[in-house]
This record gives C-alpha cells, structure tokens and sequence, in this order.
C-alpha cells in the first residue's frame, strides 16, 4: 500500500495505490491459471498451489475490502449466502446461535432450514434490544450472535458496541452482515465486532453484474481458519473475472454509496408525509425506531434503502409498483439503478414485511425524477 494513501476513499478509488512493477499497469491483470508451479525441490515458495485457496485475482480486492473495514484479512466467497453460511459452517453441532428476528430473508431460511438439520441450535430474537439479546444469551454455549443492521426490509436498527459486549463477556463471537451500512457508514469491527460479512454483489460491486460475498475479521484466529478452510475445501470461491470487477467497483464504492444515501434521505422525508403512503421506514428519519443508535454508528448517513407502506393494503402497493416508469421491478439491492419490490410477494408465509410494504434501493439517478415517478405511481394506484 501507498504510504501517502491513509483515507478510506482514496484506499478505495486507487484500490490501495498498486501498480504492476513489471508493466507498470494501474489495472490489475485478471489471472486465470487453477495451478501453480511446484519448485524443483517439491517445495511452493509462491504459497500458491490451486486456486481455489489461492488465486492471486483475489488478493488486492481482499486486501482492498479489509483496509476498508479495519480488519486484518478477508475472504472472497462466490455470493453473499456462501459467506454467511461459511460462518456458520465453521461451529459445531449443538452450538447456540441467535440471529436477529428480521434479517435477510434467504438467509433466515437456510438457519432454520438447514443449519439445524446438522445440529447447530438457532434462536431468533429481537436484536434491537439488548435486553432481550442478554435474556437470550447463553454463556458458555451461545458461539455466535449474528447481527444485521439496517435489517432487511424494515431497516431496523442493533446497537452493535451493546450487542459485542454481551456476547464477548459470554464467551461468544460476533459476526454482522453489514451490507447495506458498508463501510462507508459503518465499520463493526471497530465496536467490537469479529467478523463483518457483505454481500459483495451489492453496494461493493454497485453494478449489479456479478455475484460475490466477502468476510473480514478482526484476528487471525482458529475460528478464522475454519472459515476460509470451508471455503477452499466447499469451493465456494469466486471466479477471476468476478473478484476484478468488484475491485473494479469498489473504486467508486464512496461516491455511489454517498450519492444514493442522500436521495434516500429526501425520498424519505418527501414521503413521511405523503397522504398516499401510510409509513415511511428509513433509519434516517428522526422519528424512526433505533433512529439515536443509527446516528451514533453510522458516520455520514444511513443508507440507500427504505421501504414504503402504501395506503390501501396490498393491492394499492403492487398496483404502484406497476406503474413506475423510472424505478425497476427487480429483486437485490445496492446498484447504480433504483429498484422498487413488493417484498412480501417475495419471501413469502412467514415474512415480517407488511403486505403494503414496497422496499426502494435507491441508485444514482436524479432524486427529483425518482420522486416524481413514485407520485404518478402512487396516484394513478390510487386513481
């Protein structure tokens, strides 16, 4: 790394200053080999030998990714899902977990689903209480407490350095799934987090093109090696191409996140007080539930999602969806584009989404046409 490169946006727009010493390319070169060559006394000096452990198309955009959070490795996974499973993965069967009541949607399936099936001891709570997060703690057996904030899709809020503090003194790590905070707002591992997970294919890349997933951690540890052990020996790693273009899009990670954070913030404000929109849910709002915590971890803004519930119940929130021109109809989050969904459609029975809730990722374009375009939609829903 460039000595004189110490702020996160440069670190992020020169992806820590490489240069190629041979060609002297500011672009990295896309390195495609699966193998490496053994020396000829049977040895690896290169510390490379497949590249499913050790593909060097992954190096900078770790080293990139964990300057970014504060941490002192990262690993590169082949999506979001493949990184937050790895920590789990990596525990025992019979161990506690407790992950948040409102999270990720395919994520909270798999814990129930599938990470029981092989023993591990799921329990949801209210993380945004560390009340209930202490009533549900159980030292010597909880190993982990999974943490999402923002928490998709109603964008509540868990005081990270409260939580890390409960379950440090019971023994337990910490993981966060940060992807809508990214390091642009929040670094969790400086409130004491262990572990910070993205989903990759999001606002780090932010051009919704490819599929990725990345964890950084705090130590070095054993638990950390068990980590990127599942992940070499699942193979659940990401292709060369891929690990380039989000080194690629982490270039302009801070001008983006920056950009759809604030249209967010006005969009929000706009329509808190819309005769059409029955609630407003953004962390940013100073109404909003957990809004106090947010302003307390969350440096410079909140994000670019929100969720709007439409007046007139589930009917009147797809009719607009079905009737923006400018907002897409689309699934995931963190682009360049700005994308509208009735996510209750999408996760199905069970879901906490509201069956009026519409969730907006907010990308890049003009705030004033986005606005305008959910309030012909809006009206003519409701026309």
């Amino acid at each position: 790394m460039d000595s004189s490169i110490s702020k996160p946006e440069s670190i992020a727009a020169q992806a820590l200053g490489w240069v190629d010493e041979r060609t002297r390319a500011t672009t990295p070169a896309i390195h495609v080999s699966t193998t490496f060559l053994r020396d000829e006394d049977n040895q690896y000096r290169s510390g490379r030998v497949y590249a499913r452990a050790d593909n060097p198309a992954f190096d900078q955009a770790q080293a990139v990714i964990a300057q970014l959070e504060n941490g002192v490795d990262a690993a590169l996974f082949a999506s979001g899902m493949a990184a937050a499973t790895a920590v789990f993965q990596a525990l025992a069967p019979g161990d506690h977990v407790l992950a948040p009541r409102v999270m990720y949607w395919s994520l909270r399936n798999w814990l129930m689903n599938f990470a029981t099936q092989w023993g591990l001891e799921v329990e949801l709570v209210d993380m945004t209480d560390p009340a209930a997060v202490q009533a549900a703690i159980r030292p010597g057996t909880t190993r982990l407490v999974w943490i999402e904030t923002p928490a998709n899709p109603l964008w509540t809020i868990t005081d990270i350095a409260a939580t890390a503090a409960i379950a440090r003194a019971a023994g337990a790590l910490v993981a966060v799934d940060s992807t809508v905070a990214t390091p642009v707002f929040t670094r969790p591992l400086d409130l004491g987090a262990d572990i910070v997970m993205h989903a990759a294919t999001k606002y780090l890349n932010g051009h919704s093109d490819l599929l990725a997933g990345v964890l950084v951690t705090r130590n070095n540890n054993d638990f950390w090696q068990r980590v990127k052990a599942i992940r070499a020996q699942l193979g659940a790693t990401l292709g060369s191409f891929e690990a380039w273009l989000l080194l690629r899009g982490m270039r302009t990670l801070y001008l983006r996140v920056r950009a759809a954070s604030a249209s967010a913030q006005q969009i929000a404000a706009h329509f808190a007080v819309h005769p059409l929109v029955r609630a407003v849910l953004y962390p940013g709002l100073p109404n909003a539930q957990g809004h106090a915590v947010a302003a307390r971890q969350m440096r410079g803004g909140y994000g670019g999602m929100l969720s709007i519930c439409v007046a007139g119940g589930e009917a009147a929130a797809i009719a607009t969806a079905a009737r923006v021109a400018l907002w897409k109809r689309a699934t995931s989050l963190g682009g360049t584009e700005s994308l509208i969904e009735h996510r209750s459609s999408v996760e199905g029975a069970g879901s906490p989404a509201p069956s009026d809730l519409l969730r907006l990722s907010v990308g890049i374009e003009d705030v004033g046409d986005l606005i305008a375009d959910l309030e012909q939609a809006l009206l003519k829903a409701h026309g």
